[in-house]
C-alpha cells in the first residue's frame, strides 16, 4: 500500500478510467438550480432562511471524546479523528492545518485524502517534493457501515500551503499549493497528484501553471481541469490535457474571458454572463507571479479571491471569498458543455454567509459552503431553490480541557471549516475539517429530510 513507482502515485486509486464514457455516464444527472437560475436571470432577490434545511442548531457531543465540538440540527451525530499531533499508523504524528479533502469508495471502506496547509519544513512524510517544506497530504480510512475510523498515514510531503484541490474521475486527488514562493532553492506554486490509496507523486505538474492555486474541478466528459486562484485580482483557468486522464503528459492552460475585454466580476451580484470564451496563457511556469497578468492582458476576466471549486449536477461551481456587492462571497456556475456562466448567489452580508472557502456538491444536488470569516464559523447549505441555511457551527472551545489531545487549550470557534465532502456511494456521511486545532469529523444523520 505504501510503495512508490517511478514518480507516479501508487495503489488502486491511480488506475486510469475511461473519461469520455464511463465517468461521464456515472456523473449525476440532476437538474441544477433551475429556480435559482431563473431568479438570477430576472435579477430577483434570493430567499434567505437559516433553518430552510434541517432546523436550529444545538451542541452535540463527539462520540470519540465526549466534547461538544459541533452544533448540529436535531438527529445528527458525529465522530472526530485525526487531530493534530495524533499518532498515525505509519509512526508519524498527524500534521496540523487541516484543509481541503476528497473521499473515495473502495468496497465497504472510504479513503479520504486530506491537505495540510503548512509552510516551512522539514517534510513530515515521504515521498517529498522538497525536504525543507512542511505541507502535504495524509490519507484516512473510514468504515461507513460501522461508523469507525480505521487508519491514517502520510501520503505526500515536501510541499507548501496545500490549501484545497479536488478529486478526479480516475480516483485521485489533485493537491494545490496556495503559494508562489521559493524554499531552499526549490520553486513552489504547483499541483501534485495523490492516489486515493497509497502514496502520491512528488513531481509537480508544471504545465498546469505556477500561481497561488486554491481548488480544482474536473469535467468527466472531457477531462478538462478547472483551476481557481486565490488573489485579489485572480483569473479562473482551465487546463486542457494532451491526454485526458493523464496529466503528466502536459497540455495547455487557458483563462476564462467574459466579452472582449478584461471584465471585472468582483462586485457583481446575481447575474448571467451568457457564453464565455477562453484565452491562452503562454508562460505557465514563470519566475515571477505573472500567470494572471498574462491572462488578463489577453482579455481574461478578473475575480476577487477565487476559492473552492467542485463538479456536480453536470456543472462546475466556483466561489469567491470576498466578492460581490457586500464583499462577502459569490457562488459562480459554469456549464462546461456550453460555456454558459453566471453568478448564482452573492452574499448580502456576513450574517447570511461570511467569506465562503471550500465547498462541495451533495449527492442530492445542494451546495455545501465552508466559512472562513470572523466570529463563530458555520457550514452552510445552498438549496436548489435558492435558500441558504446554517447546517453546522464550530463549537470547538477547549479552554476547559482537550480530552487528552496534544493541542492548544484555547477557544477555536473562530477557526475556518474546510474539506467538506460526502461519502461517495450512499451519501450517508459528510466529512469535514476544522483547520485549527486541526480535527476531521464524520457527520451522519437524516440527510433526506433536507436539501443536502
Amino acid at each position: 500500500m505504501m510503495g512508490m513507482s517511478a514518480g507516479r502515485p501508487t495503489g488502486p486509486g491511480f488506475e486510469r478510467r475511461t473519461l469520455l464514457r464511463g465517468a461521464a455516464v456515472a456523473a449525476a444527472a440532476s437538474v441544477p438550480f433551475q429556480a435559482l437560475a431563473a431568479r438570477t436571470a430576472a435579477a430577483a432577490p434570493v430567499k434567505l432562511e437559516f433553518d430552510a434545511g434541517y432546523g436550529p442548531l444545538s451542541p452535540v457531543k463527539d462520540q470519540a471524546t465526549g466534547l461538544e465540538l459541533l452544533q448540529l440540527p436535531r438527529g445528527f451525530e458525529y465522530i472526530s479523528y485525526g487531530w493534530t499531533n495524533d499518532p498515525m499508523d505509519d509512526g508519524a504524528r498527524t500534521p496540523g492545518s487541516h484543509d481541503g479533502m476528497a473521499a473515495f469508495r473502495y468496497g465497504d471502506k472510504v479513503h479520504l485524502v486530506r491537505n495540510h496547509e503548512r509552510g516551512a519544513g522539514p517534510a513530515f512524510t515521504a515521498p517529498a517534493y522538497n525536504p525543507e517544506a512542511g505541507g502535504g497530504t495524509t490519507t484516512l480510512v473510514f468504515d461507513p457501515d460501522a461508523g469507525q475510523w480505521l487508519e491514517s498515514y502520510g501520503s505526500l510531503g515536501g510541499t507548501i500551503r496545500n490549501c484545497a484541490g479536488g478529486p478526479t474521475p480516475w480516483n485521485t486527488w489533485l493537491t494545490c499549493e496556495e503559494t508562489f514562493s521559493t524554499t531552499a532553492g526549490t520553486r513552489h506554486g504547483y499541483i501534485f497528484e495523490v492516489a486515493s490509496e497509497g502514496k502520491g507523486n512528488p513531481e509537480p505538474y508544471k504545465a498546469m501553471g505556477r500561481f497561488n492555486h486554491e481548488a480544482i474541478a474536473v469535467d468527466p466528459a472531457t477531462g478538462y481541469v478547472y483551476e481557481t486562484e486565490d488573489r485579489g485580482d485572480a483569473s479562473l483557468y482551465r487546463f486542457v490535457p494532451a491526454v485526458p486522464g493523464d496529466l503528466s503528459k502536459g497540455g495547455r492552460l487557458e483563462a476564462l474571458r467574459i466579452g472582449s475585454t478584461s471584465y471585472d466580476t468582483r462586485l457583481d451580484g446575481e447575474k448571467a454572463y451568457g457564453t464565455v470564451s477562453w484565452v491562452p496563457v503562454e508562460d505557465v511556469d514563470p519566475a515571477t507571479d505573472t500567470v494572471r497578468l498574462q491572462a488578463q492582458a489577453n482579455g481574461a476576466a478578473v475575480f476577487s479571491r477565487l476559492e473552492g471549486a467542485w463538479y456536480g449536477n453536470d456543472r462546475i461551481y466556483v466561489i469567491t471569498t470576498d466578492g460581490g456587492p457586500a464583499r462577502q462571497g459569490q457562488v459562480f456556475e459554469l456549464d462546461p458543455a456550453t460555456d454558459e456562466f453566471r453568478v448564482l448567489f452573492a452574499s448580502p452580508g456576513s450574517d447570511v454567509l461570511n467569506a465562503p472557502d471550500n465547498m462541495c456538491v451533495s449527492p442530492r444536488g445542494g451546495l455545501v459552503l465552508c466559512e472562513d470569516g470572523g466570529g463563530t464559523e458555520y457550514v452552510h447549505g445552498l438549496t436548489t431553490e435558492g435558500e441558504i441555511f446554517r447546517f453546522a457551527a464550530n463549537n470547538v472551545d477547549l479552554r476547559s480541557g482537550t480530552a487528552g489531545k496534544n493541542v492548544a487549550a484555547a477557544d477555536h470557534r473562530g477557526s475556518e471549516w474546510a474539506g467538506s465532502v460526502f461519502e461517495p456511494k450512499n451519501g450517508n456521511w459528510l466529512f469535514v475539517n476544522i483547520q485549527t486545532p486541526g480535527i476531521t469529523f464524520a457527520i451522519t444523520g437524516p440527510w433526506t429530510q433536507g436539501a443536502l
